[in-house]
């Protein structure tokens, strides 16, 4: 069983073709920007829509822990009494509670994914698995990924790579893309901005590189982060001495949306106000020049 807090059909931004994504919770990394910080922890976690609520109590007056409460401004949650039963969250008539995260099996996951077969097979898609972080979970995905295998469904794995180097591999194996995202090349900086070091996670690039698997770079463009003309030119280095076929690069911008999922987790977006920004369209173009004189070619998605 694994923790699941988001399946989403008719996806086109995670691999070729319409593809079901699954997103699992649970991930290594804490990263400033997260646009799913409801992936981060491996259980369930609770969100709350003020907008939604009608202070009617039901959720007060249905929790077995007393632990709702109104407050002037909203409903309270002590998580010291909250064991995440979820029965705040079933009760509420708006669903201005909810809990992020369902236990599902790997049964009960593969009956979604053929569901969407003929779809696939239209329109040369698959299935991905993210997150959160899919190696997180590994029993289940590997799982997965066999069996989509045997039903001839195309896999994408969504990735940081900060894994066991054998699980990596395994996982290489087996899927038909991977997804791969980097962040900073200065480990001390990674550290700063998503809570680990990228040591791992070059040398896991430096790996699936040499395997000759089917891999894709992402790197999230964020003015005050990771832009600068030494990053950049450091990152199209390091791509351009991979081993084997030059990878397709891919450029994503940075946006704030995940500030709205702080607020209903209770969480702060971006807590020691690290100045990011939306790169210009200056700032984008000078990126990709830099990657183009190193001899590899990006896009922005």
């Amino acid at each position: 069983m694994s923790y699941i807090f988001d399946i989403k059909r008719y996806s086109i931004n995670d691999g070729p073709g319409i593809r079901l994504t699954v997103f699992f919770k649970g991930c290594p990394l804490s990263c400033v920007w997260c646009h799913n910080p409801e992936g981060i922890d491996k259980g369930q976690n609770k969100l709350y829509n003020r907008q939604k609520c009608l202070n009617c109590l039901t959720c007060v007056n249905t929790c077995p822990q007393t632990a709702l409460a109104m407050t002037s401004d909203d409903i309270s949650t002590d998580m010291s009494l909250c064991t995440g039963c979820g029965k705040c969250a079933e009760a509420c008539p708006t669903k201005a509670l909810e809990m992020s995260g369902k236990e599902m099996s790997t049964n009960e996951i593969m009956k979604m994914i053929e569901k969407e077969i003929i779809i696939f097979d239209q329109s040369r898609g698959g299935v991905t698995f993210c997150g959160g972080e899919p190696l997180y979970n590994k029993e289940a995905l590997i799982e997965l990924l066999d069996r989509c295998r045997k039903l001839s469904i195309h896999t994408t794995v969504d990735t940081s790579l900060h894994a066991n180097p054998e699980l990596v591999k395994e996982v290489a194996g087996k899927c038909d893309l991977l997804l791969i995202d980097i962040k900073h090349m200065d480990s001390g900086l990674h550290y700063k901005y998503t809570g680990v070091k990228n040591e791992l996670i070059l040398s896991n690039i430096k790996m699936v590189a040499k395997m000759g698997v089917p891999y894709i770079i992402r790197i999230p463009l964020i003015d005050g982060v990771n832009v600068d003309e030494k990053n950049m030119t450091d990152t199209a280095r390091f791509i351009s001495s991979l081993s084997g076929k030059m990878p397709t690069v891919e450029f994503l911008p940075y946006h704030d949306i995940a500030k709205g999922k702080h607020t209903k987790l209770g969480s702060v977006y971006n807590p020691n106000n690290v100045p990011m920004e939306k790169p210009s369209e200056e700032v984008i173009g000078r990126c990709v020049k830099i990657f183009k004189n190193a001899g590899v070619e990006a896009i922005v998605k």
